[in-house]
């Protein structure tokens, strides 16, 4: 008898069948709205996605910004039944949908998977604690600098990228919970320094590390 090939997550994640639907989303383009049906979670293929929570006031907070290789909707798995929050691509995306039954099961049969998802929730949940200390105890100009960082893939596995998509002022100022007005003023610092620079997109040097790292 042939043997089965082995299991790749990689590749589970990237092919389409009855439960996996593969999406391409244009920047600005919903994936899910708050308040929506939560029965599936994505995996992110290529592009960048922003999570965001609107309160009953109106005001907008971005708990979230993910890019290629991240997971998110997964509180279905978790028994939440509505969205708690908006997913917005910030790029042209490719995003795969798994519906919850797919995912619950792979994760049953295939442990290279659940390692991944695993390894995935962790990465999340340190993130989530980097977040709230970022919140309390950095200046906003370094909250600033972080998320800048973070948009450019610093940090993170893989090639950082120089210029990172598209993003306006107000959802930087929303980010990190300061206003429009002082993330101009910490963005032209950061030009005037050289840390950033405007030539068709907004590149990030690595020297922005330097706001960031000091006291």
């Amino acid at each position: 008898m042939k043997p089965r090939p082995a299991f790749d997550p990689k590749e589970f994640l990237s092919k389409t069948n009855g439960g996996r639907v593969l999406g391409d989303y244009e920047a600005n383009a919903t994936v899910f709205a708050q308040g929506d049906p939560a029965d599936a979670i994505f995996y992110i293929l290529k592009g960048k996605v922003k999570l965001a929570v609107l309160s009953k006031q109106g005001k907008e907070a971005v708990v979230a910004l993910l890019s290629a290789g991240d997971f998110f909707g997964e509180g279905c798995l978790a028994g939440q039944s509505l969205r708690m929050a908006t997913a917005v691509a910030m790029s042209a995306c490719s995003i795969m949908k798994l519906e919850k039954s797919e995912v619950i099961r792979t994760l049953h049969e295939q442990p290279d998977f659940s390692e991944l998802f695993v390894a995935h929730l962790l990465s999340r949940n340190i993130r989530i604690e980097e977040d709230l200390v970022d919140q309390l105890f950095n200046s906003s100009e370094k909250r600033l600098a972080r998320v800048l960082l973070l948009l450019a893939n610093f940090g993170k596995e893989g090639t950082p990228q120089a210029v990172i998509p598209k993003i306006s002022q107000e959802t930087l100022a929303e980010i990190i919970g300061t206003t429009r007005s002082r993330v101009s003023y910490f963005m032209n610092r950061f030009r005037k320094l050289g840390f950033i620079h405007y030539n068709g997109g907004l590149e990030i040097h690595s020297s922005l590390l330097n706001v960031v790292l000091h006291d």
